[in-house]
């Protein structure tokens, strides 16, 4: 018995897949589409790295697209089996998944049309996925709420945990039989911050043999929490003062719900300037109605919010955008407004286009609040490069950019030691394989936990196997 690590492994963030091979099952835990290079990411998500007639079963972590978004493709390549996630999760793919594969219809077109008329530097793509592979995966989807243990194959029990890093996010606790011996392997998925707006704290889970555990932040700390609201009304003011507009290139899921948050409570203050807030994404429009849905899993602030009917996702000036024509007035219209688009990494969707009609203006800027993975035009940015390459054509940046680190999801190095530790003193934990991470943060947290008595640390390459 042992895990294959297949994505989101030897340095690589994003495309997590990892196959857990028992005596009578193989099971996949997230199966989630690469993101960096344009060739690349195709090139990689149009091969899973398995045969998925191979998997019998299938547990999802939670909906982001670089641990759910390969789904379909899975589903077209032939897989029939259980999708276990929680409710949550399941109704966040019913809206993302759709939109994943739009994007990909609608950019495939536009980047053909543009090798075909402008001979733009691209490679002609086609779509991963159809809307058809879309439906197919969301009938194969079981909802497995927090803490239920459920048995998903034969000598292997699962239960989810909180994980509180978006909505319905969970960590996976399988039970699996050894040879009458039960070992519990853990999957960290990706493990929130603690005390972040909206959602809860993520849990421990006990009695952890072997540690599959996320290493995105594994070699710093973020920004303090209490300093988000700060450092958003010093961006906005300086940028609505020289006429400028903010561009805030933002996933979807929970980060979108997070920054309409902060917004809300400077509204509240009497801090945000006399400004229109766009939040020009069908998926976040779609995504925030699904946010009204479980209202569960929100920490106790944003429970009372909403029984008071005071909605945490709406204010005066705030404006959600859905028609194409709509989006592009916003471009056409030279007055100041906060632009919140999807995608996070600037690699598909409307963001691309906006960032397209205003990076050339020094009045603009452009707020990134998530990381950006390593060749993808967010991390350009966050770079500062002066020239950027976008929709295959070089353009100058005088845009100002701003990096707000304090608004991530993710747990940063004290966050990711505290809960290895905690986790160790709640089961008899034998190894620790850290994954979702470039190589600099995960070396720096395995010498970390090393330091710290860890018996084995590992930092598994694509392909690596672990015993259990």
């Amino acid at each position: 018995m042992h895990v294959e690590f297949v994505g989101a492994a030897g340095g690589n963030v994003t495309g997590s897949r990892h196959l857990v091979h028992t005596e009578h099952a193989t099971i996949l835990l997230d199966c989630g589409l690469f993101q960096g290079r344009r060739k690349d990411t195709y090139e990689r998500n149009r091969d899973l790295g398995f045969r998925a007639s191979d998997v019998d079963v299938m547990v999802l972590s939670h909906a982001h697209i670089d641990h759910s978004g390969a789904l379909p493709r899975l589903y077209r390549q032939g897989f029939r089996g259980p999708i276990y996630c929680t409710p949550a999760t399941r109704d966040l793919c019913a809206v993302m998944l759709e939109d994943s594969a739009e994007i990909q219809r609608q950019d495939a077109a536009y980047i053909n049309r543009a090798i075909e008329r402008d001979h733009a530097d691209m490679e002609p793509v086609e779509p991963l996925y159809t809307q058809d592979d879309v439906v197919g995966t969301l009938g194969l989807m079981v909802n497995v709420p927090y803490h239920r243990e459920i048995v998903i194959a034969e000598g292997v029990k699962l239960t989810y945990c909180d994980a509180g890093h978006v909505l319905g996010s969970a960590m996976v606790a399988l039970d699996i039989d050894v040879v009458g011996e039960e070992r519990r392997l853990v999957f960290s998925g990706d493990i929130g911050r603690r005390h972040m707006p909206i959602l809860r704290d993520p849990e421990i889970p006990p009695r952890a043999t072997y540690l599959l555990m996320e290493s995105t932040y594994g070699d710093r700390n973020h920004d303090p929490i209490e300093r988000m609201e700060d450092e958003l009304h010093d961006v906005i003011s300086r940028t609505v003062d020289r006429g400028g507009k903010v561009i805030v290139p933002s996933f979807a899921l929970e980060r979108a719900q997070e920054v309409i948050y902060a917004l809300k409570d400077l509204k509240n203050q009497g801090r945000l300037p006399d400004v229109p807030v766009y939040v020009d994404s069908p998926l976040t429009v779609k995504v925030t109605d699904v946010f009204r849905m479980h209202p569960n899993c929100f920490d106790r602030r944003a429970r009372e919010l909403v029984l008071s009917g005071d909605s945490p996702f709406d204010f005066e000036g705030l404006k959600y955008v859905s028609s194409v024509e709509d989006s592009k007035a916003i471009d056409r219209s030279d007055d100041p407004a906060v632009i919140i688009s999807a995608s996070g990494m600037c690699e598909f969707g409307r963001v691309v286009h906006h960032l397209v009609a205003s990076i050339e203006n020094r009045k603009n800027t452009v707020m990134i609040v998530g990381f950006q993975a390593q060749h993808t035009l967010g991390r350009r940015l966050v770079e500062r490069r002066s020239r950027v390459r976008i929709f295959g054509v070089e353009r100058d940046r005088h845009a100002e950019v701003a990096v707000l680190n304090g608004f991530s999801a993710h747990a940063g190095q004290d966050d990711l030691i505290d809960y290895a530790e905690r986790v160790r003193e709640a089961g008899s934990l034998r190894t620790v394989a850290l994954v979702h991470g470039e190589d600099e943060p995960r070396n720096t947290l395995k010498e970390l936990l090393e330091a710290r008595g860890f018996p084995s640390v590992l930092t598994p390459k694509r392909g690596d196997r672990l015993r259990l």
